[in-house]
């Protein structure tokens, strides 16, 4: 995730025209799909406990709700034009307003996990539940391409015609990408029961066989053997297959390194109980207006050679790392001091955020 941001911003433009960089890119495009599918599959695993006080309205609705709407919110944070109200109303450009509007993979992640919190706690049955995520990853995946087609926004505000599709610059529109949240939610559900009955690894094994036949069959259609009329499609429904078959496999090689490892107890563990933090925070420091009112991104430009992108991207892991730990430790030291310091940050940062 950091080096996609790090090689995108500061990467000199004609060593990405190289035919490496182009295997670089495809693989950097497995970052978010990844990002959808493990935050779909979290949800499902967390998701079974305090549902009764969850559909009477009770503190846990109100705590997962919240979760949920942070994570919306932050992704509309990292593409305001200015921290200033009166600066965004009276000083923004078209552009910089289209910017704002336009839905990120954190917006995509947030209204997915709404959706699947929503339909969780109206279907009471688990079986018809994950019968509802299927059907409803089936009719997602046909209907996308006549989505695509329909500009929303002359029916409806950018803020809610963005969701649709990726016409007014939405990386993450609903149609498709939140099908790899469906999909880690109904991954997740056959997962956790293949373990209850002691056949995890039968399951892990055969989810990696047909993930791998899928990446390749995904490949095979691409590979100009098929009519441009169907590869040619917008969103097509093989590129989603495809790029679950990659994750299905990462999947199954992420589960035999814990398997063979002690990675329960390591760095990786603690970045990603704080990846919100980590994805947060990295995007601040490239992208945040600290130097003169530009970001490192505007300030150095493409103007990084392979070498020291690569050195730009494990020194931004490491202080990634670092915050993790350090955010990670003083929540578990001080519950009660980390959560009134996130309110009373939230707090302060909402009225300079007026006042300014």
């Amino acid at each position: 995730m950091i080096e996609v941001h790090v090689f995108n911003a500061f990467l000199l433009p004609e060593l990405k025209q190289t035919g490496w960089f182009s295997i670089l890119n495809f693989i950097n495009g497995l970052v978010a799909p990844s990002f959808l599918f493990v935050s779909g599959f979290a949800f499902q695993v967390s998701s079974s406990g305090k549902l009764d006080e969850m559909r009477k309205l009770g503190k846990a609705f109100w705590k997962k709700m919240m979760r949920i709407f942070q994570i919306i919110i932050i992704g509309y944070v990292l593409h305001l034009p200015y921290y200033s109200f009166s600066k965004i109303i009276n000083k923004s450009t078209q552009q910089q307003l289209d910017s704002f509007f336009a839905v990120d993979v954190l917006q995509c992640i947030g209204f997915g996990l709404l959706f699947l919190f929503t339909a969780r706690l109206l279907i009471k049955s688990d079986k018809f539940y994950n019968y509802f995520l299927i059907v409803s990853l089936i009719i997602i995946s046909l209907i996308s391409p006549f989505v695509w087609k329909i500009d929303f926004n002359q029916y409806v505000h950018p803020f809610i015609g963005n969701y649709f599709n990726r016409m007014h610059g939405s990386l993450f529109s609903v149609f498709p990408w939140i099908n790899f949240l469906l999909a880690g939610g109904i991954f997740a559900r056959y997962f956790v029961e293949a373990r209850e009955l002691n056949k995890e690894e039968r399951f892990i094994k055969i989810s990696a066989i047909a993930g791998f036949v899928i990446l390749l069959l995904g490949h095979l259609f691409y590979s100009r053997l098929f009519p441009k009329t169907l590869t040619s499609i917008m969103p097509n429904p093989v590129f989603f297959l495809e790029r679950l078959g990659y994750i299905i496999v990462l999947f199954y090689l992420c589960w035999i390194v814990d398997r063979k490892t002690n990675i329960k107890n390591s760095f990786v563990m603690d970045a990603s109980r704080e990846s919100l933090l980590v994805y947060w925070l990295h995007l601040v420091i490239i992208y945040g207006m600290f130097w003169d009112g530009k970001s490192l991104a505007i300030k150095l430009g493409m103007t990084l050679n392979l070498i020291e992108a690569i050195g730009s991207t494990i020194i931004l892991i490491i202080l990634m790392i670092i915050a993790a730990k350090f955010w990670g430790w003083a929540k578990k030291k001080y519950p009660k001091y980390s959560s009134l310091f996130i309110k009373i940050s939230a707090v302060m940062l909402l009225i300079i955020f007026f006042i300014l």
